[in-house]
């Protein structure tokens, strides 16, 4: 399965600037109920990945002075992206060999859309459950 079936049923990407402060970037993750954002300057370029651990992190290891500073302070640099023509099981691969729960998806180096575990997990899920169901209506028959 392609990456481009996983995300078709999804919104837009949430970008946060690099110079935002990490309080605005905790209430962009509250209002909008999701676990990261993407880095951009732009809104289509990606120039890190930001999520809740890192702040935890940060938090742990600076003190609540890091809610003023800036995102760029505390976002991994390094994203590992993906596209939408990339196979969803290398996908999986990844985030579980990297310990990573979102990836940015890109198309034309431009910022496409962005896939969690959860969505990997709900669509093997609805997978697994397609294959029962056609399982027992080949027993049933």
């Amino acid at each position: 399965m392609k990456i481009s079936e996983v995300v078709r049923g999804k919104g837009g990407v949430v970008t946060i600037a690099p110079d935002a402060s990490v309080g605005e970037l905790l209430t962009l993750l509250a209002e909008h109920r999701i676990g990261a954002v993407v880095v951009s300057g732009d809104g289509a370029s990606v120039h890190g990945i930001v999520s809740e651990r890192d702040i935890v992190r940060h938090l742990h290891s600076t003190g609540a002075d890091i809610i003023g500073g800036p995102v760029s302070a505390i976002m991994t640099s390094e994203v590992r992206t993906a596209g939408m023509d990339s196979d969803l099981d290398e996908l999986e691969s990844t985030m579980t060999e990297h310990r990573i729960r979102h990836v940015p998806i890109v198309v034309d180096g431009q910022l496409a859309a962005i896939v969690s575990i959860g969505d990997v997990v709900k669509n093997r899920i609805s997978s697994l459950q397609a294959e029962r169901d056609q399982l027992e209506a080949y027993i049933s028959s």
